[in-house]
């Protein structure tokens, strides 16, 4: 081969790698994404368990919600409610995995902004679902259910509820820390018309929103306090704890424990006296919601902001007047929207 043939041949492989290269550069970028042409869009999601019921159902439904948009999700939780620690190793692994966006349910509404920030610095989404964080801005948006009202609903039922009998009330709260846990607490203080030092308050317990916890908590305070009448839960299975160490006593019949969640189970708990009410959240709506915010931003670079109510709703078969509410027949057909 003479030597003007190999530099001919030469240039036109160097020729064609420049081609190459310069197709790949202007391929590789979607307007305001940064996704890749052509590549799957990834979602992560971090909830506080696995196991919890509440966010079982907000996993499943953010996994169907992006099964229909055609996206891939990738779902990862704390090994238990509290578990700040990995939910950071969480966001860490899906920022590893170059996901457009995470949706998370802050198990410590402040232990995580680390990661959250540097999830952002790198162009990823970040949807705070069901808890916010704290501060709120540390997130580009949360859907959740305004968990102050939700508590002022129940603490208003629980007290209208008492009728005319004087208070002696127990708190079954949840993770120390939450905002969730928090603004519930408060708002039930606040609709039942009590404050941290009301006298009424007979004893307040941790319970991390466990069952097994809730139930041992509760057999603790009874001991202390058998008079009690009225008993806020954190959630619905605190409040199925709470009524399993009431079952069998005689103070059961007069007992009014409310709740906030709304699953089916809840509600048929409900139906059933253990609880006389709950309030039903909409956890597939705020997936449903997060999902899709991430896929519109993989699209179009759109981005969500701010505090987005997906609502709640009073259910239980002993209405009291002044406090709008639904039956269990509604509710079981509703359930966790």
């Amino acid at each position: 081969m003479s030597l003007n043939r190999v530099q001919v041949r030469s240039t036109a492989l160097v020729l064609a790698a420049s081609c190459l290269a310069m197709t790949a550069a202007c391929t590789s970028e979607k307007s305001g994404s940064g996704s890749t042409a052509g590549d799957e869009v990834a979602i992560g999601l971090v909830t506080k368990t696995n196991t919890n019921p509440y966010f079982v159902e907000l996993r499943e439904s953010a996994m169907a919600e992006a099964d229909r948009r055609g996206v891939k999700l990738i779902a990862l939780a704390g090994k238990f409610d509290g578990d700040n620690q990995g939910q950071v190793d969480a966001i860490n692994n899906l920022v590893a995995q170059n996901v457009k966006g995470i949706l998370i349910t802050p198990s410590s509404s402040k232990g995580v902004l680390g990661a959250i920030a540097a999830a952002r610095a790198k162009g990823i989404l970040v949807i705070a679902l069901d808890t916010a964080t704290d501060p709120a801005d540390a997130v580009d948006a949360t859907y959740a259910t305004n968990n102050k009202a939700a508590g002022v609903t129940q603490g208003t039922y629980v007290r209208a509820a008492l009728d005319s009998q004087t208070p002696n009330v127990l708190l079954l709260d949840g993770t120390p820390g939450s905002t969730v846990d928090d603004q519930r607490h408060n708002g039930f203080l606040e609709g039942f018309g009590l404050t941290e030092k009301s006298p009424e308050i007979k004893g307040t317990a941790v319970t991390n929103g466990d069952q097994t916890k809730a139930q041992t908590a509760m057999e603790n305070l009874l001991q202390r306090d058998p008079g009690v009448n009225a008993v806020y839960t954190i959630n619905e299975p605190a409040a199925a704890g709470a009524a399993k160490a009431l079952a069998g006593k005689p103070a059961a019949e007069r007992v009014v424990i409310g709740s906030i969640d709304g699953s089916c189970t809840g509600v048929r708990n409900v139906k059933d006296g253990k609880f006389a009410a709950t309030v039903m959240q909409f956890p597939k709506k705020m997936a449903h919601m997060g999902v899709d915010a991430v896929v519109e931003y993989a699209e179009n670079g759109a981005k969500p902001s701010g505090f987005i109510d997906t609502g709640s709703q009073l259910i239980t078969d002993k209405p009291v007047p002044g406090v709008p509410s639904k039956d269990t027949a509604w509710g079981l057909q509703n359930c966790w929207g």
